[in-house]
């Protein structure tokens, strides 16, 4: 079901079916945009979680981040907040759709590992600064979703220097925008931006390497071999 819900969404029939992109992509990744594995997967469960806690309310209070309930021994609140949305319905449907659009490109570019590791890790990274700093009360899966945002914008505007990709000026002033914008957010004290420069820092180690750096080892291996 996840996987036919993914299949027909339009981020990814673009990437697929956009001959010029997808033969961008391959100068990228070095393969085909897959379909998408980790987004469904992910998607599922929040979406599982957050019609949980529409249906029966008290489920958001148990999940939560609560930092009294958290130093009182309840430790699984420091990654429940990831599952559960304290927007409540327009929360849950802003999120799951976010999550939708983001997730799709940035796990075609990074591939599941990757993804699932700059997701949870970003996403873990908000709560984690929200109970120390900046909101010790909520929940939601949008930090982590930033955290994939800004891993694209890395990319982006890395793009033509690692892997000769040239992207459009709306991309690439989007990507130059987030970092400002994040801190603007940290600024007014909300809880998504140190996710957002987060992500777009591990970007600068977690994507795709350039194809020809790796033809350039295999030749200094071959060289070293040779000698």
């Amino acid at each position: 079901m996840a996987i036919a819900i993914l299949n027909t969404h339009e981020p990814y029939r673009a990437l697929v079916s956009d001959e010029n992109l997808g033969q961008r992509l391959m100068d990228v990744t070095g393969r085909r945009p897959r379909l998408p594995v980790a987004t469904p997967v992910v998607w599922l469960i929040t979406a599982t979680t957050g019609i949980a806690q529409l249906i029966h309310p008290p489920l958001y209070d148990l999940f939560r981040r609560d930092p009294r309930a958290l130093l009182a021994g309840e430790w699984w609140r420091l990654v429940t907040p990831l599952f559960f949305q304290d927007g409540w319905l327009i929360g849950t449907v802003c999120n799951l759709t976010a999550l939708a659009m983001i997730g799709v490109v940035a796990e075609v570019v990074l591939g599941p590992g990757r993804w699932l590791a700059v997701y949870s890790g970003c996403g873990l990274f908000g709560h984690l600064l929200s109970y120390l700093w900046l909101q010790p009360v909520g929940a939601g899966n949008s930090m982590a979703t930033v955290g994939l945002l800004g891993v694209l914008a890395t990319g982006a505007l890395l793009a033509r220097r690692r892997y000769d990709v040239r992207l459009p000026l709306p991309v690439l002033g989007m990507a130059a925008a987030l970092p400002v914008l994040a801190v603007v957010d940290t600024v007014l004290h909300d809880n998504h931006g140190m996710p957002a420069l987060l992500g777009m820092a591990l970007g600068l180690f977690v994507g795709p390497v350039p194809r020809a750096w790796v033809a350039q080892r295999g030749t200094m291996v071959r060289g070293t071999d040779g000698d």
